[in-house]
């Protein structure tokens, strides 16, 4: 017979059969549970978050810099026992704002004395505070204030931002000398989280006078959303992949043209 130009493909290994999907079983398995311990994790996370952080927004910046006016803020739920010298903590108070709630600093505790200022610095309990929150080159109070005795179960609070702050140096004429109840408390703030500044610093300068708080569980639970985030993606995105894969290994070519 005279010459005919023919095209052949190449059959699939294994008799023309497919193993199996993409990817096999196994990688299936491995990227369903992925996916499912990604979902866990995530949404872990959030619910942990839910339960002990209160979101706030700052309305003005009697905490800068720590704090600018209208920062979000992220505040663990605690008790106002667990409030110490150096923590920037939510609370009401009717007399200092009505219905709404105050960020300021806890310079002192029950029992402590407070006053300003010793060579430009807060004293407390005769001991001079390093401040290095406040804003560059500012004084630690631009008026000294008279010395203070901190009633058992209260707190003295002032802002970051000394000379704009109606902190307790603005309540020293009022029954209790300008102190908040510890039941007054209702969050720590551990983060401001817009913008995204992170987790406060801690306030080194209380340390000769006690224990500070530890922070909260926050960055453990933006490493499980995170983690969470990461396995549903890669679980989710196995399967394309592997098809794909599959597609550039297993598929049809064609053979030269040859005359027969």
């Amino acid at each position: 017979m005279g010459g005919e130009s023919t095209t052949r493909t190449a059959p699939h290994s294994g008799g023309g059969t497919s193993a199996g999907p993409a990817g096999g079983r196994a990688g299936h398995v491995l990227s369903g549970v992925a996916v499912a311990l990604g979902l866990a994790l995530f949404l872990g996370g959030f619910g942990w978050a839910a339960l002990i952080y209160r979101p706030y927004t700052v309305p003005t910046s009697s905490m800068a810099p720590t704090i600018a006016a209208g920062d979000r803020v992220l505040a663990q739920v605690v008790d106002g026992d667990e409030v110490r010298r150096g923590d920037v903590v939510v609370f009401t108070d009717k007399t200092w704002a009505s219905n709404a709630p105050v960020v300021k600093r806890v310079v002192a505790v029950g029992g402590d004395t407070v006053s300003c200022c010793t060579e430009g610095r807060l004293t407390v309990n005769g001991k001079q505070i390093e401040e290095p929150y406040l804003p560059e080159g500012s004084l630690a109070e631009i008026t000294n204030f008279p010395t203070v005795k901190v009633p058992d179960g209260r707190l003295f609070l002032l802002g970051d931002e000394r000379q704009g702050s109606l902190d307790s140096t603005a309540h020293l004429t009022d029954a209790a000398s300008g102190t908040v109840a510890r039941a007054s408390v209702k969050a720590r703030v551990d983060a401001v989280v817009w913008p995204m500044n992170g987790m406060l610093k801690r306030p080194t300068g209380f340390e000769p006078l006690g224990t500070l708080s530890q922070p909260g569980p926050l960055r453990t639970i933006g490493w499980l959303i995170v983690a969470g985030t990461v396995l549903v993606l890669g679980g989710g995105a196995y399967g394309p992949i592997a098809k794909r894969a599959a597609r550039g290994r297993d598929g049809t070519r064609p053979e030269p043209a040859g005359a027969r």
